[in-house]
């Protein structure tokens, strides 16, 4: 069965290789004299690879290392033999040969453990209208074609969505876009079978204009072109980066990508697995964040290396094993489920049924399931797939260079890949497993997960809150002689707000002390302090602070967050540290008065009144923690005996007499 969503192949000994197969994997037994050092990675790492490593503190170890060059040159020397790809994580080759004394003498060196053949001879694979057959005709019906699409929508959101308004707001995905999360500075590698045109058609112009197209290889032919290839990677990438205001936006339109050619078109054989590992290393290297690949492997062109549902326990394939090293090494991974919800096969393919990554179903812009989306869970029982997104009348960028409605796990997963960008450009603190959980735990059935939805349609909100939560800490509270300060970090922008609430021993509910609005267009990084008296509020007992965090004040439901909170023992609160003083009393000009008090007063009250009680003078001051001075009008005053009082609000702190002579 061909597939664009294909499987691990059985391994034949030397004396099984078929006259039909040209290709093979060359399994080394180790890297014994390498010329490579693990001390110095720079050698074969990019320094945002690297410096990937150093931030989740991922160690570099031998299956960083390339292969052993010598043994590459000795197969390279051994005859007919053309070097084709090269997995360092495997330590495998993949070559083509047809000299049986090559094989031979390949088999007999020392450092070569295995030789296993995978793939007949290569047909032309530059054809990029080849016919898709059985579950790839799915991806390919495109309806409902149109060149503009207007459509009214909320006027704060970032973008102007068009058609795919339906598909960002199943997910609440506007809402990182609108916050500053669109992708930028994140780079995204995209696995797949070609990217016909990617240099013209229109839902790239951004992204060829600013240059976010980082790298290109094609693993199938070996060369840096990709845009002559199938067209169905690049439908994928539109969902990831395309940009048509009013018409068509990607899930991540700022992103910068690397576009892999593993998949050849004519054919289906398991060299198209090995090909996928080698483009997984080549996005690691790269320093890739997010990997996404709408390939997936289950049956061959010979069916002598066909996979069982029983392979699809996430350790058994190639694709799965090369899957497994790519989240170790802190990549975050999205897959295809694949469509065979209606075919025999039924059940999902790999690499989706790794356990790291994140395999998406296909379900239309209301939550609905497609029939076609495949049937988890993966054969040792895990829930399959993970995540579910629009893959039913998915709008993406076609080859007639329109904007058309389509189907498939395969534009569901870069849709979802997209979106785990923007949320994971929001928290760069956090690791792939972490960004990993966040999106599965915002699921709509996170509690009562199945095997189509597998943990339900992720909520970008809801996901955005459950980090935020995790990363947002009051970072110090003292009491300090009843004077309570707070630190406490977050993230915000122009959007959000904070709610400071207090609670203290005989308080049935919280109060409001302070509310802080939130600054900047783009999410950040933020650190806030507080200063609070609870002075006469509570003679001994507790104070208890907490904050929240409404992280989205344009919506007509806020989105409350607590971040955290804190309880402070409270003692001898009830001290009457405040006191005023009025000098010179008696007096026959204007007097000086003194308001001493361990906090602040916004609204300070100083009142003058005769002795029948009648006010003679009032005003409103600001009074800052500790002694403050204010001149007294006495000077214009009648001879005679007054009281000067001193407000906190309608709270009086003192009254004091005062003769004027």
């Amino acid at each position: 069965m061909k597939q664009f969503l294909l499987s691990l192949f059985l391994l034949f000994s030397i004396v099984q290789l078929q006259a039909q197969n040209t290709r093979y994997i060359i399994q080394f037994k180790n890297k014994a004299d390498n010329s490579y050092s693990i001390n110095n990675p720079s050698a074969y790492l990019s320094q945002k690879a690297i410096d990937r490593r150093v931030k989740y503190q991922i160690s570099i170890d031998s299956t960083d290392l390339p292969i052993t060059s010598r043994y590459i040159d000795s197969i390279r020397l051994s005859g007919n033999v053309i070097i084709l790809n090269k997995s360092k994580w495997l330590n495998q080759i993949t070559i083509k040969t047809t000299d049986i004394n090559a094989l031979n003498k390949i088999n007999n060196f020392p450092f070569v453990e295995n030789i296993t053949d995978i793939a007949a001879r290569q047909s032309s694979t530059k054809d990029s209208t080849l016919p898709l057959t059985d579950n790839n005709r799915i991806e390919n019906i495109f309806t409902n074609s149109f060149t503009t699409f207007q459509r009214t929508e909320a006027t704060q959101n970032f973008y102007n969505y068009g058609a795919t308004l339906n598909e960002i707001e199943l997910h609440n995905g506007q809402f990182l876009h609108n916050i500053g999360m669109r992708g930028q500075n994140m780079l995204v590698a995209v696995i797949d079978a070609g990217f016909l045109n990617y240099t013209t058609l229109r839902s790239f112009d951004s992204m060829n204009l600013n240059n976010r197209v980082k790298e290109t290889w094609d693993f199938v032919d070996n060369e840096a072109s990709v845009v002559e290839d199938h067209s169905h990677g690049m439908s994928c990438l539109s969902t990831i980066v395309g940009n048509i205001p009013n018409t068509f936006i990607g899930n991540a339109p700022e992103t910068n990508v690397l576009l892999y050619r593993t998949e050849e078109g004519a054919t289906e054989y398991p060299i198209e697995e090995f090909n996928w590992v080698c483009a997984a290393e080549r996005a690691d290297s790269a320093g890739a964040d997010i990997l996404t690949t709408s390939l997936g492997y289950t049956t061959f062109d010979n069916a002598a290396f066909n996979h069982t549902y029983s392979n699809m326990n996430g350790r058994t394939t190639v694709a799965a094993k090369g899957g497994v090293f790519a989240h170790r090494k802190g990549m975050l991974l999205f897959s295809a489920m694949g469509n065979d919800g209606n075919n025999s096969w039924k059940y999902l393919s790999t690499p989706a049924d790794i356990d790291s990554t994140i395999a998406v179903g296909a379900v239309n812009a209301s939550g609905t399931i497609g029939s076609f989306s495949s049937y988890g869970p993966s054969a040792d029982g895990r829930i399959k797939p993970e995540a579910s997104a629009v893959g039913v009348a998915a709008y993406v960028q076609t080859p007639s260079n329109a904007i058309s409605a389509g189907n498939g796990t395969s534009y569901a997963c870069p849709k979802m890949a997209g979106l785990g960008t923007c949320l994971w450009q929001a928290f760069p603190e956090f690791n792939n497993y972490t960004i990993r959980n966040a999106i599965i735990q915002s699921g709509s059935m996170y509690h009562s997960p199945d095997n189509r939805k597998g943990y339900g349609i992720p909520d970008m909100k809801t996901a955005f809150s459950l980090l935020l939560q995790q990363y947002a800490t009051i970072t110090n509270a003292t009491n300090n002689n009843c004077i309570v300060s707070l630190q406490w970090k977050s993230k915000d922008a122009a959007s959000m707000l904070y709610k400071v609430e207090r609670k203290v021993t005989g308080d049935s509910t919280y109060v409001t002390i302070k509310t802080i609005a939130g600054s900047n267009n783009i999410l950040s990084n933020k650190n806030y302090s507080l200063t609070d008296t609870v002075i006469m509020l509570v003679a001994s007992g507790t104070a208890t602070y907490r904050v929240k965090q409404i992280i989205d004040t344009a919506s007509e439901s806020y989105t409350t967050v607590l971040l955290d909170s804190v309880i402070l023992s409270i003692n001898n609160c009830d001290d009457k540290t405040e006191k005023i003083t009025v000098l010179p009393n008696p007096t026959r000009g204007n007097s000086v008065l003194k308001i001493q008090t361990p906090y602040a007063i916004p609204n300070v009250w100083i009142r003058i009144t005769d002795m029948r009680g009648s006010i003679v003078s009032q005003r409103k001051e600001y009074k800052p923690v500790g002694i403050a001075t204010y001149t007294l009008p006495t000077e214009f005053l009648a001879k005679g005996i007054y009281i000067v009082s001193v407000y906190n609000d309608n709270k009086l702190i003192e009254s004091k007499k005062i003769i004027k002579q």
